[in-house]
Protein backbone atom coordinates (compact mmCIF):
# COMPACT_ATOMS: atom_id res chain seq x y z
CA UNK A 1 0.00 0.00 0.00
CA UNK A 2 1.57 3.28 -1.15
CA UNK A 3 1.59 6.05 1.46
CA UNK A 4 2.62 9.70 1.41
CA UNK A 5 5.51 8.83 3.73
CA UNK A 6 6.79 6.29 1.21
CA UNK A 7 6.55 8.84 -1.61
CA UNK A 8 8.46 11.44 0.35
CA UNK A 9 11.35 9.02 0.96
CA UNK A 10 11.72 7.91 -2.69
CA UNK A 11 14.26 9.40 -5.08
CA UNK A 12 12.95 11.65 -7.87
CA UNK A 13 12.11 9.98 -11.22
CA UNK A 14 12.36 6.49 -9.71
CA UNK A 15 10.26 3.62 -11.01
CA UNK A 16 8.88 2.20 -7.77
CA UNK A 17 6.44 -0.35 -9.21
CA UNK A 18 5.98 -2.03 -12.58
CA UNK A 19 4.16 -4.87 -14.19
CA UNK A 20 2.34 -6.31 -17.17
CA UNK A 21 -1.40 -6.54 -17.66
CA UNK A 22 -3.77 -7.22 -20.54
CA UNK A 23 -5.23 -4.34 -22.52
CA UNK A 24 -8.80 -5.44 -21.88
CA UNK A 25 -11.90 -4.61 -19.88
CA UNK A 26 -10.67 -6.96 -17.15
CA UNK A 27 -7.14 -5.52 -17.14
CA UNK A 28 -5.98 -2.01 -18.00
CA UNK A 29 -8.41 -0.98 -20.71
CA UNK A 30 -6.53 1.55 -22.85
CA UNK A 31 -7.45 0.50 -26.42
CA UNK A 32 -9.05 -2.94 -25.89
CA UNK A 33 -6.44 -4.46 -28.19
CA UNK A 34 -6.14 -7.67 -26.15
CA UNK A 35 -2.34 -7.27 -26.22
CA UNK A 36 -0.12 -7.09 -23.17
CA UNK A 37 0.74 -3.70 -21.71
CA UNK A 38 3.67 -2.82 -19.51
CA UNK A 39 3.17 -0.16 -16.87
CA UNK A 40 5.45 1.76 -14.52
CA UNK A 41 4.68 3.86 -11.46
CA UNK A 42 7.08 6.79 -11.15
CA UNK A 43 7.76 9.22 -8.33
CA UNK A 44 7.75 12.84 -9.53
CA UNK A 45 9.77 15.86 -8.49
CA UNK A 46 7.54 17.12 -5.66
CA UNK A 47 6.59 13.85 -3.96
CA UNK A 48 3.83 13.27 -6.48
CA UNK A 49 3.54 10.24 -8.74
CA UNK A 50 2.04 8.90 -11.96
CA UNK A 51 1.61 5.66 -13.87
CA UNK A 52 2.57 5.29 -17.54
CA UNK A 53 1.90 2.37 -19.86
CA UNK A 54 2.52 1.11 -23.38
CA UNK A 55 2.61 -2.12 -25.31
CA UNK A 56 5.08 -4.70 -24.03
CA UNK A 57 7.50 -4.29 -26.95
CA UNK A 58 8.82 -1.13 -25.21
CA UNK A 59 11.27 -1.27 -22.31
CA UNK A 60 10.59 0.06 -18.81
CA UNK A 61 12.63 3.26 -19.20
CA UNK A 62 10.99 4.10 -22.53
CA UNK A 63 7.58 3.69 -20.94
CA UNK A 64 8.61 5.94 -18.02
CA UNK A 65 9.80 8.65 -20.41
CA UNK A 66 7.31 8.34 -23.30
CA UNK A 67 4.41 6.10 -22.29
CA UNK A 68 0.74 6.98 -22.03
CA UNK A 69 -0.42 8.28 -18.65
CA UNK A 70 -3.03 6.21 -16.83
CA UNK A 71 -5.80 8.60 -15.75
CA UNK A 72 -8.78 6.57 -14.53
CA UNK A 73 -8.95 6.16 -10.76
CA UNK A 74 -10.05 2.53 -10.87
CA UNK A 75 -7.04 1.64 -13.07
CA UNK A 76 -4.63 3.64 -10.90
CA UNK A 77 -5.80 1.96 -7.69
CA UNK A 78 -5.81 -1.48 -9.34
CA UNK A 79 -2.15 -1.16 -10.36
CA UNK A 80 -0.86 0.62 -7.24
CA UNK A 81 -3.00 0.22 -4.12
CA UNK A 82 -2.61 3.43 -2.14
CA UNK A 83 -4.00 5.45 0.72
CA UNK A 84 -6.44 8.24 -0.08
CA UNK A 85 -3.74 10.76 0.88
CA UNK A 86 -1.24 9.21 -1.57
CA UNK A 87 -3.91 9.12 -4.28
CA UNK A 88 -4.43 12.86 -3.85
CA UNK A 89 -0.81 13.29 -4.93
CA UNK A 90 -1.36 11.49 -8.22
CA UNK A 91 -0.26 13.76 -11.08
CA UNK A 92 -2.90 13.88 -13.81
Amino acid sequence: MLTVEMLEKMPYHKIFARGEIADSAEGLNMTTSGEMLRWVAVRGGIADWAIYCHFSDKNWDWIRDSGDKVTMENHIRKLVPCTDEAFKRYRY
